[in-house]
């Protein structure tokens, strides 16, 4: 098959498409033959040398987890999937591939509501976003401030935060991308100097919880507006959370949290913003996109 992966690691000059052994579904598993591919700032960190807790990554290695595709091979046990089940899942690695194989624990069903583009989107950042808000207890009539809101992360909180009850969601981005949160139902702010004093006038009465998804100005502002640092997260700047007396937030993925995800987006509750489609081909140029940190919504890479 056909994989975008990387010999060693660098920039995103590093990846390239390459041909590798197909895989083979085992007892419990399925094959997914790919349609579409998430891009995340997780695969970035892989790609220059990072490994994600208790994976050891072994070059060549293929990035990527997150996807969208068709089973067409079927393991040894598994039930409720068949060859032909059009499905969105996730997995650490792997997914920047013709076929990639998981469990039947990592996929969900794929509505056909949903396309290609926005299935292959969803599951890395839109469980980040629920894992977050629910660390630092986002609920009914909070004011909840997100820093990075314009971004896939930051947009998925931004809804979740709205579905689950905030009372005021408040958002930075860069003046282009206002009016998109505000058709997120956020009230929208820059990020320049001053950031936590132009909260305040939007919020006098205080901002309840906060998730950072970008540093800068905006964590320290996080951490100044909210009483409680017990409900401030941080995805981004993790080498500040230490100083700014944080707490590390982490939570594994489920095909439970994903469904429930996808029934959002069923009833229109969920929005997926796609930024830009890339081709395998150009991986590359994916990744470099991607670690601009500027732009709206989600970049994915088209596969099969």
């Amino acid at each position: 098959m056909r994989a975008a992966a990387f010999r060693s690691y660098g920039g995103p000059e590093v990846m390239e498409v390459m041909s590798v052994p197909d895989p083979k579904a085992g007892p419990g598993q399925v094959r997914v033959r790919l349609k579409t591919a998430g891009v995340q700032h997780y695969d970035c960190s892989v790609r220059s040398g990072w490994a994600p807790p208790g994976v050891s990554v072994q070059l060549p290695q293929i990035p990527g987890n997150e996807f969208a595709g068709i089973i067409d091979q079927v393991g040894e046990g598994v039930t409720g999937f068949h060859a032909g089940s059009e499905v969105l899942g996730f997995a650490l690695l792997n997914c920047y591939a013709e076929y990639v194989v998981v469990g039947v624990d990592q996929i969900v069903s794929k509505p056909r509501s949903m396309s290609w583009e926005e299935a292959g989107g969803l599951t890395g950042n839109g469980q980040g976003a629920y894992i977050a808000l629910k660390a630092i207890g986002v609920g009914p009539g909070d004011t909840v401030f997100i820093n990075g809101a314009a971004g896939s992360l930051g947009a998925f909180a931004v809804q979740l935060a709205k579905e689950w009850g905030a009372k005021t969601v408040i958002g930075t981005a860069s003046e282009p991308n206002h009016d998109y949160l505000r058709s997120l139902g956020a009230v929208p702010v820059t990020y320049e100097a001053g950031l936590a004093e132009r909260v305040r006038a939007i919020a006098p009465d205080g901002v309840d919880a906060a998730f950072d998804t970008a540093g800068g100005e905006g964590i320290r502002a996080a951490v100044d507006l909210v009483k409680d640092r017990q409900r401030v997260c941080t995805f981004f700047a993790y080498d500040l959370i230490e100083e700014l007396g944080l707490r590390v937030i982490r939570g594994e993925r489920s095909a439970a949290r994903l469904a429930e995800l996808v029934e959002l987006h069923s009833r229109g509750k969920l929005h997926i913003q796609i930024r830009e489609t890339f081709p395998l081909d150009r991986v590359g140029d994916a990744h470099r996109a991607i670690e601009t940190r500027h732009g709206r919504g989600k970049i994915v890479l088209t596969i099969g």
